[in-house]
């Protein structure tokens, strides 16, 4: 259970309910999430955010992996572009005399093989937009398992790319950030970022309704994890817990 804006849920989400008669499927809710503030990990938050993962035909909707269309479909195979969010950053804080980064809009590519409704590998590659552009990626797998009495499990396990420019807007110090904070100076280069692990439960309710939780490790890697930023301020290991109520349309 990831991230997306407010501005997008909507948007698609009553796109969604308008062919909900045309065959949606799969589950929406609301819930709460403990996280980082920012990718340094400098201080955590509780935020609202949606639970979304909606089957309409070729096109799905999922707070992990935005809107998707399956272009191309064979034998568990699937690929075609997306439209996700990448959140940015308010400066304040710990972070003081730092530069905000603004929320951002990611279209790109995936591809994705998932010969079964229990587990799947995936990667995708997109170009940030609407604030500051760079490149980011992903590469993981997920694994679902019953547990008995209606209980799903699963896990996942994704590797997280950003390109120099994105990196640097978020780890790196700048000369002027440098004097303001009195944190070293530092240039952050393109590469992996961080390593997730996200472990996910699924408990049934009353009728369509379920409660899902998970909680994720987060393991900043490469340049992110050698920033002064991370280090004085932030962590290089992170955590973070959801909770939400989702509904279940057949």
């Amino acid at each position: 259970m990831k991230r997306i804006t407010c501005a997008v849920f909507f948007a698609l989400t009553g796109l969604s309910a308008c062919a909900m008669a045309d065959g949606i499927t799969g589950e929406a809710g609301l819930g709460l999430s403990y996280q980082p503030h920012d990718p340094t990990g400098s201080r955590t938050e509780v935020r609202p955010i949606p639970y979304l993962d909606l089957d309409w035909g070729d096109v799905s909707l999922s707070t992990d992996d935005g809107l998707t269309w399956s272009a191309l479909k064979s034998n568990g195979f699937s690929a075609g572009p997306f439209l996700n969010y990448l959140p940015g950053r308010t400066a304040n804080g710990s972070l003081q005399g730092f530069h905000d980064v603004p929320d951002m809009g990611v279209v790109g590519g995936f591809v994705q093989y998932a010969p079964a409704d229990f587990w799947r590998l995936f990667a995708s590659l997109g170009q940030t937009v609407g604030g500051l552009e760079g490149i980011v990626g992903r590469l993981g797998g997920e694994l679902g398992y019953p547990l008995g009495a209606g209980v799903i499990g699963s896990s996942e396990l994704t590797a997280h790319f950003a390109d120099a420019q994105q990196n640097q807007a978020f780890f790196g110090v700048s000369n002027h950030a440098s004097r303001n904070s009195g944190i070293a100076r530092y240039n952050a280069s393109g590469g992996f970022q961080n390593v997730t692990l996200t472990q996910s439960f699924e408990f049934p309710l009353a009728d369509n309704w379920s409660l899902l939780t998970s909680v994720s490790w987060i393991h900043l890697t490469g340049s992110a994890a050698d920033s002064s930023l991370v280090k004085q301020e932030g962590h290089e290991d992170q955590g973070e817990a959801q909770v939400a109520i989702a509904y279940k349309f057949h």
